[in-house]
């Protein structure tokens, strides 16, 4: 195995892993207000969220940012909270496009959460550039695996047993919120 898939399949395997569901939660919650012939602006959504990773693991993996552990395990429950209340209220035309917005920033913060430990698996690395493409290259294909069972599972939902997207939306968004309630009181921010 190269160096290249090892890392390709690290940055699969951190959106995958079910002990980070955090990452699947904030994915489920910014994909819930959207419709199945909407999935091309998720798409997008996705790979904003994933720029906003990159950029922040690099800049913290080549030391340049540092911000403590227990500030951004508080942050990351934080964005999925704020991601899941904002799909109770309709979507407008500019609350599409600052969705955009939050996406990269919110991929910055989630960035910042695995910079400790990609720090320590490139060690002594020379050059970070391939190691961190392939993670974040392997973390879109997560990313948009999870996105093409979730788009699925909701066209089961509204087309076999005649749902409405909006049920949908509002049930996904209390789960994911809730679960973020309760992932905030389990940080060490307190």
């Amino acid at each position: 195995m190269t160096e290249f898939e090892l890392y390709l399949r690290l940055g699969f395997k951190h959106i995958i892993d079910l002990h980070g569901y955090d990452h699947m939660l904030f994915i489920l919650s910014l994909t819930a207000s959207y419709r199945i012939k909407e999935i091309k602006n998720v798409v997008i959504l996705i790979t904003a969220f994933t720029i906003g990773h990159s950029i922040s693991l690099a800049l913290s993996t080549l030391k340049f940012i540092f911000i403590s552990a227990p500030i951004i395990e508080f942050l990351i429950p934080l964005t999925i909270l704020i991601t899941a209340v904002q799909n109770f209220f309709p979507q407008s035309a500019r609350k599409i496009k600052m969705n955009y917005a939050f996406s990269i920033l919110f991929g910055l913060i989630h960035g910042l959460g695995f910079s400790n430990y990609l720090k320590m698996l490139l060690g002594s690395e020379i050059s970070i550039v391939f190691p961190l493409l392939a993670f974040n290259i392997g973390l879109e294909i997560g990313q948009l695996l999870i996105v093409g069972i979730y788009f699925l599972l909701l066209y089961l939902y509204t087309r076999f047993l005649h749902q409405n997207h909006h049920y949908w939306k509002i049930s996904i968004s209390a789960i994911a919120g809730t679960m973020a309630v309760f992932l905030l009181f389990e940080t060490r921010f307190w």
